[in-house]
């Protein structure tokens, strides 16, 4: 899995005309297009400037998620203990609203990228709206029952009274806001499903760049600023989020992307929500295996006290920086993938995968040997708590072994899911995560000298295992088959 990727008549080094892709001026000239935003056709541009092309507004626009993730948490834990393990519970709920938001977001990419590659405009922008609606639909009845139960369900997490006691209100904030989470998800979700990457890419900065300059303000309290101390996170989330999704209207009630709705387009359709629900509720039970599995080892992480799930949030929040670029690579393989199937370009879709692949493996193997390198000065960026920092340490460490296969285990996963296959992936993730993951990382944990170190190996072991079990499944080519 860790070879080149093959050739076609779609040369990987050739950017734009004759001209290669180590040339710098063409590489340079490649790089501002692909962020200015362009309007080649992904069906028919050599595959390696077409991957560039999608990839770096999205590798830039999760690398400005990743940001936003650390500076949240750094600013947090200078709060203690209590209020990273706050964060760290409530993170560990959200990503089950992270879960519809991908879900929706699978779905309405498949559906428009396919439509897009099909040269179908208007059914591409059916499909946007009624993916809107749908996520509009889910976010009331979610954000209506966490704002009511929040402080509930931060203690069947596990946590503490004092955790109780001074982070409820940012568990209300934060579910009873998802809105803006699911909103943006989904809407920038359509962008890139129409090869429209700049956009969702400006969109992410302006929302991050809101919230990361509000967080502490509304944390700390600094001149006419309010105190709210960890509340002051989730309302500086919220308000950043909030703007970045009036943006996203803003952009599609002016028709200056790629997916033209207009009046007509504003009403429910049954049969194409019907493709919408089919799609995303498959994508939907896909991540949620994977995400309920993460709340099931933080569950078991919560037994060793707020010291170890401080050191794991600061870890996982380190892990993340390096892996939403990573997924901006895949999110460009899904694209491909779709508008390929869609044009009756098969092969050039499977070729588009790994070469993406490729391209993620470079990446995130070198991204894994800085971070188990450096693990200790990195962490102690964040925290210099003697009880934390050693679970910090160990967490990053262990799980950037496997960066090597998750490199290609993103991009196969994100492949089936552009396709329109989602079946594939959600039954790796059931054998993966359920039938393996849960049971290691409690036998590890609990009976054998690793403690809470066991929770990281199985991490790492799970999710090596899933890039192996999806590259065996991709190569045999079912997916090339799916109709959406």
């Amino acid at each position: 899995m860790t070879s080149s990727p093959p050739e076609d008549s779609d040369s990987t080094a050739s950017f734009s005309g004759g001209e290669a892709a180590s040339t710098p001026r063409s590489l340079w000239s490649t790089l501002r297009e692909a962020v200015r935003g362009s309007s080649i056709d992904y069906t028919t541009a050599p595959v390696g400037r077409a991957i560039v092309m999608l990839a770096v507004p999205m590798v830039m626009e999760m690398a400005m998620e990743s940001i936003f993730v650390l500076a949240d948490v750094f600013w947090v834990a200078k709060l203690g203990a209590n209020a990273v393990a706050t964060v760290g519970l409530t993170e560990s709920m959200m990503t089950l609203i992270y879960t519809v938001a991908i879900g929706l977001s699978i779905g309405a990419t498949a559906l428009v990228a396919r439509r897009t590659g099909e040269h179908d405009p208007d059914g591409a922008a059916r499909a946007a709206v009624q993916s809107m609606a749908l996520g509009l639909l889910v976010a009331a009845v979610i954000g209506v029952f966490g704002a009511w139960q929040g402080s509930r369900l931060l203690g069947l997490m596990g946590a503490a009274p004092e955790v109780i006691s001074t982070g409820s209100g940012f568990t209300r904030t934060m579910l009873g806001g998802n809105v803006t989470v699911i909103m943006l998800f989904l809407v920038n979700a359509v962008f890139r499903g129409a090869g429209d990457a700049a956009i969702a890419m400006r969109v992410l900065w302006l929302g991050n760049l809101i919230n990361i300059i509000l967080g502490p303000c509304l944390i700390f309290g600094p001149g006419p600023f309010p105190a709210m101390g960890v509340v002051g996170a989730a309302v500086a989330t919220n308000i950043g989020r909030g703007s970045a999704v009036l943006y996203q209207v803003t952009i599609l009630a002016r028709r200056l992307g790629r997916v033209p709705i207009s009046r007509q387009h504003l009403h429910l359709e049954l049969p194409v929500m019907a493709s919408v629900v089919r799609l995303s509720g498959t994508g939907m039970l896909q991540i949620l295996i994977g995400t309920a599995s993460y709340v099931a080892l933080v569950r078991i992480l919560s037994a060793f006290g707020s010291a170890a799930l401080a050191g794991y949030t600061i870890g996982i929040r380190l892990i993340v920086f390096a892996l939403l670029p990573s997924f901006g690579i895949s999110n460009a393989a899904a694209t491909m993938v779709g508008q390929n199937l869609g044009a009756g370009r098969p092969d050039r879709a499977e070729h588009a995968v790994w070469t993406a692949g490729f391209y993620n493996l470079l990446f995130l193997g070198t991204v894994g040997i800085v971070f188990f390198a450096a693990a200790k000065p990195i962490v102690a960026f964040f925290t210099t708590d003697p009880m934390v920092e050693p679970y910090g340490i160990g967490c990053l460490r262990i799980v950037s072994l496997g960066f090597v296969f998750y490199a290609y285990g993103m991009v196969l996963t994100q492949a089936f899911n552009g396709a329109g296959d989602t079946w594939t992936p959600t039954l790796i993730n059931l054998v993966v995560f359920w039938v393996l993951e849960l049971p290691l990382a409690w036998l590890l944990s609990r009976h054998t000298r690793l403690g809470a170190s066991g929770v990281f190996v199985s991490l790492c072991a799970a999710y090596s295992i899933l890039a192996v079990i999806s590259g065996v499944l991709f190569r045999r080519g079912r997916w090339k088959l799916a109709r959406i």
